[in-house]
Formats: C-alpha cells, structure tokens, sequence
C-alpha cells in the first residue's frame, strides 16, 4: 500500500512541476500573442533609455523588443537580467561592437547578447527539424545570411491544419504572426524562466 501512495504522490508532483512550467510557457506565448495587437514600426536605431525596465518608444522596435516585451509583460525586465550578467561577465558575451564595458541601451537589444544570456541562465534545447520539439514559450534564433541574426517566440498558435506552432517575431513588418519556424537557419533554441 506505501508503495502505490508513494508512486501516486511522485506523479501527482511531477505533473505539478509540468503545469507549473507549462503556465509559464502559456502566458509567455499568450504575452507575445498580445504583442502582435500593437502597431510597431521596424526601427534599429539606438536609443537612450531608462535603467531598469526602460524600453524605446512603444510605436517603434525590432526582434529582440518582441522578446523583451513579452518577458516584461510577466514582469521580468531583460534590460536589468542581461545588463547585470554581462557586467558581471563581460568577457564571456561576443565582443562584436567595439565595446570596453556593458551599455544598458542596447546589450538586451542584439540578438547575439541575448543568446548568450539565454544560454547561461536558461535551457539550451536541441536544435531539430521536427516541428514538435519547439514549444510555446521557446526562443528561437536564426541566421538570416550576411551575418545577420533574428530572434522570435514560439506561440501556441498552430499552421492551419498542421502541427508546427508559428512565431511571433518582428522581422521588418511589425509585431506578427507568423509561419517562419524553419524558413532560416536555426542557431539557437532556449527556454528561460526566471527563478
């Protein structure tokens, strides 16, 4: 009898854990999902802005706001997360900018910054051609060619008809959704939840 209550216990609190991450996940797609009802102009320029929670102008943004936004939206401020890890670790995040040190304006706004930070304080997943291993709440990157790099989030959304989720990114066109998990390179996959 102890041995049937103790496996009922240890699956009743791993499936505990597995909504737990799940809502997460859920709100984080219903968050980028949100995103696509606002209308945002493609603009990369550099802005000074507010340290913590700054963000640019609400009308203006590219991949990387997208990603920033939807995190703020469940109260967790990417601006402050990666700011203070690459000034703890500068070294350790790609040093492609001519940089001597952190600038709080702009480190969470490029892609390769935000990859690093995912890959240290997240989940590395597995980069696959299969559809099903990309979930809502997954960030994905890609490599659009010419050393360009994009950045958008799973969503709960599905094709029409099919099984693979579509995106929610910012690619030139605004806030969207879209069908564009396998249209370019993947580079990176990661899931991240503050803890």
């Amino acid at each position: 009898m102890n041995k049937i209550i103790t496996c009922f216990l240890v699956l009743l609190l791993s499936n505990m854990l597995v909504v737990g991450q799940t809502g997460f996940n859920k709100r984080l797609s219903d968050a980028a999902l949100e995103l696509t009802k606002q209308k945002v102009s493609y603009d990369p320029a550099y802005f000074t802005i507010d340290y913590p929670n700054g963000d640019i102008p609400a009308n203006k943004g590219v991949c990387t706001d997208v990603v920033i936004r939807a995190y703020r939206k469940l109260g967790i401020d990417l601006q402050k997360e990666v700011h203070e890890d690459i000034k703890a670790n500068f070294r350790k995040y790609p040093q492609k900018w001519g940089l001597s040190g952190p600038d709080k304006n702009i480190d969470h706004r490029r892609v390769p910054n935000l990859m690093r930070f995912f890959s240290r304080n997240g989940q590395v997943k597995p980069i696959t051609d299969k559809p099903g291993d990309y979930l809502p709440g997954d960030i994905v990157c890609w490599d659009l060619g010419g050393g360009i790099t994009h950045i958008g989030i799973v969503v709960e959304k599905k094709i029409s008809g099919g099984n693979r989720n579509l995106i929610v990114h910012n690619i030139g066109g605004g806030q969207v959704l879209a069908d564009c998990l396998f249209e370019f390179k993947i580079i990176g996959h990661y899931t991240y939840e503050k803890k």
